[in-house]
């Protein structure tokens, strides 16, 4: 459990070379030393890295290979992790972004990031909340993003992707009430990411530690959800509002 300064025991980074991933895991372990489990690639040229970099930083580093589209093995993935005890904070923070003109007029591709951005994070969801629900504590935290609150023609099938895992991990949090166990859901805008450095510069652009920062402040308020930047908040609701033809119009 997090303690009265809100140190983990356990954290485990379900995408464990994530740029937010990591810079999350780094903001925990501020308040102190903790056993933290990368689940990523193997083979990932990344992970040695990021394995150093959350050692340096004081946690008790275990690696662990995950394949986000081998669905069959993520049963394998989360008990391993809970082999080390009981998990305080589970991260479910990994995605692509691709192409979006290629992905909506090319079936295997579209599919592909469906599944790697909607499926898995589904299938983990599941497998995740069972293990909270039976320790009756800890949060799971998903990487939403305000691309899912309205889904825009520019970036659809990744908008799409997001608001599925927006939804589902919202009412993950409600099927888990009252069993100890919390979701919080968590939606930047754009971030500076090596992911998204040829996107170019978006209006309310944060940096990876805002959204860190903001992450663990919303764990410790027992928050269902945040916007990293709080306009977005606003700006996403009164996208709820504007007509399609109206919307279709607009330069994003």
């Amino acid at each position: 459990m997090l303690n009265a300064v809100g140190q983990a025991q356990h954290i485990l980074l379900l995408g464990g070379t994530s740029e937010i991933g990591l810079g999350i895991v780094e903001e925990f372990l501020e308040r102190g030393p903790a056993k933290v489990t990368l689940a990523a690639r193997a083979d990932s040229p990344r992970i040695a890295d990021a394995r150093a970099t959350i050692e340096s930083r004081g946690g008790d580093v275990e690696v662990i290979d995950f394949d986000a589209t081998d669905f069959e093995g993520h049963g394998d993935v989360v008990k391993r992790a809970f082999e080390r005890g009981d998990v305080d904070i589970a991260i479910v923070a990994f995605g692509t972004l691709g192409d979006q003109e290629e992905l909506w007029q090319d079936q295997a591709k579209a599919v592909a990031s469906a599944q790697t951005n909607y499926t898995a994070p589904v299938s983990l969801g599941v497998l995740l909340g069972q293990k909270f629900k039976e320790q009756g504590h800890g949060t799971i935290v998903a990487l939403s993003s305000v691309a899912g609150m309205r889904v825009r023609r520019s970036n659809f099938v990744y908008g799409a992707s997001k608001a599925g895992v927006d939804g589902f991990f919202i009412n993950l949090g409600e099927a888990l009430r009252g069993s100890g166990a919390k979701v919080l859901v968590v939606r930047p805008g754009q971030v500076r990411t090596k992911m998204s450095a040829d996107a170019g510069e978006a209006p309310l652009t944060v940096n990876v530690s805002d959204v860190a920062k903001a992450t663990v402040k919303a764990v410790l308020d027992g928050k269902q959800s945040i916007y990293v930047h709080p306009f977005f908040e606003y700006v996403s609701l009164g996208f709820k509002f504007i007509p399609q033809a109206i919307f279709r119009k607009l330069p994003f």
